[in-house]
């Protein structure tokens, strides 16, 4: 297991593997509850959806983990479950199970593109400015949700953002929250971010601001409802709103994926110079779960920047990725205890996290203006439009015109001239 994993060439152990597993699922724990939310309002079972999510979440987690080595989780995407619910579904009438047809679709063509080693390709000619950009943007976007979470931070029509209710007792539990993981992680205690998430949450249950389950074990819903729907309506996906849908989810999943792959790896200290090992065998297990999850019934799955979390108290292989599925096959017989894991327990390790990926942020080369300016528009564009996807797209259109400006049209990798084209073409015609 050792060796299989390279715990000493990453310098772990099995202890500190097992931490961040645990670290990473209560970060990320609130999908199994937040997607069927989000996925029955487009009329699906709610049910069959907790069992999808959770299967989904196992088995790309699973994969990634085996395939490459990586300490991540991969679980549907909440930005890409809201544009299936919202825009898709209510917002243009499409009826879930054609939806869902086309996300298989768009998780079949990302296998064949990670096959052909395209999606690796094009991570790997990103330039090294960018990729610190990247992982810096999701820094702030990752802080920015957290904030927002807990209630720190809240919506405002005149400002867009304010200050949130700071006496309000859930808000006041992420403040606290918050207070004992950056008091443990100054302190240099391990898995500090792992302690401060179960001390909030026992300090909300006797306060009584997160109720304590009634019961601890509960059936796993049947997956009927869902299960393999896809196949019997592929026949409807050839008309241009679904086509146009495909499109949509493919740029959005693979640019989301893009960049959470380069923010986590670098991160975990696996990037060597600007490529990231086993990035193909990520890419396929990432894509692989898209098309799984559409045939068990649920939305786009894609790599969890939560992962971040475990990464921040050591996970640097795929065993912590086996701790994560782990912990996602035993939710499945123990949903009722889910309710404990809140948004305001998770919001301060989400904040915190964001800290150790911007630090990416001091690597930008802040001297050539050429740089300094995609490199900031990527970074400052994430948490402002809570899309990982049009930061990346900012950076993609601006990094060759800045070159081209100057005259150094051979510095600027072909592929890039061809993703700035088509990023103007999504802008224009899809955002």
């Amino acid at each position: 297991m050792r060796n299989f994993f390279k715990f000493t060439e990453r310098n772990t152990s099995f202890k500190q593997e097992t931490l961040a597993g645990l670290t990473t699922f209560l970060s990320i724990a609130y999908i199994l509850v937040v997607n069927p939310l989000i996925l029955s309002q487009a009329g699906m079972d709610s049910g069959a959806v907790f069992t999808a999510t959770a299967l989904t979440a196992i088995i790309g987690t699973l994969l990634i983990g085996l395939l490459a080595n990586y300490p991540i989780a991969i679980a549907p995407s909440m930005g890409l479950n809201s544009f299936f619910t919202f825009s898709v579904c209510i917002g243009m009438g499409i009826k879930w199970p054609v939806a869902l047809a086309g996300v298989f679709i768009a998780g079949v063509i990302f296998m064949l593109l990670s096959l052909m080693k395209i999606r690796e390709k094009i991570i790997n000619i990103i330039p090294l400015d960018l990729k610190h950009a990247i992982a810096s943007g999701i820094g702030f976007f990752i802080t920015f949700i957290g904030l927002k979470n807990g209630g720190i931070i809240i919506s405002n029509p005149d400002t867009f953002v304010s200050i949130g209710n700071l006496t309000s007792p859930t808000t006041l539990l992420a403040i606290i929250g918050l207070v004992i993981t950056i008091v443990m992680l100054v302190r240099g205690i391990n898995g500090g971010i792992f302690y401060a998430m179960l001390i909030t949450t026992i300090i909300g249950m006797i306060v009584g601001v997160i109720n304590v389950p009634s019961t601890i074990v509960g059936s796993i819903p049947s997956i009927k409802p869902t299960f393999a729907v896809v196949f019997s309506h592929l026949d409807e996906i050839f008309t241009p709103e679904i086509l146009a849908v495909i499109f949509t989810f493919l740029i959005v999943a693979f640019f989301d994926t893009a960049g959470a792959l380069i923010a986590l790896t670098s991160q975990a200290g696996m990037m060597k110079g600007n490529t990231i090992p086993n990035i193909g065998k990520a890419l396929l297990a990432d894509s692989s779960a898209g098309a799984v999850g559409a045939i068990l019934g649920t939305s786009t799955p894609a790599t969890s920047v939560e992962s971040s979390a475990g990464i921040a108290v050591g996970g640097r292989t795929g065993f912590t990725s086996v701790i994560i599925a782990a912990c996602f096959t035993i939710a499945l017989f123990f949903s009722p205890i889910l309710s404990v894991i809140t948004l305001e327990v998770t919001a301060p390790a989400l904040i915190i996290v964001g800290t150790f990926m911007v630090m990416q942020i001091s690597k930008i080369n802040w001297n050539r203006l050429e740089i300094a300016i995609p490199s900031f528009l990527t970074i400052i564009m994430m948490p402002l439009t809570s899309s990982v996807a049009i930061g990346l797209a900012f950076g993609f259109v601006l990094y060759p015109l800045c070159l081209v400006v100057q005259k150094r049209f051979k510095e600027v990798h072909p592929i890039m001239y061809v993703l700035c084209l088509l990023f103007i073409l999504y802008f224009a015609f899809i955002v």
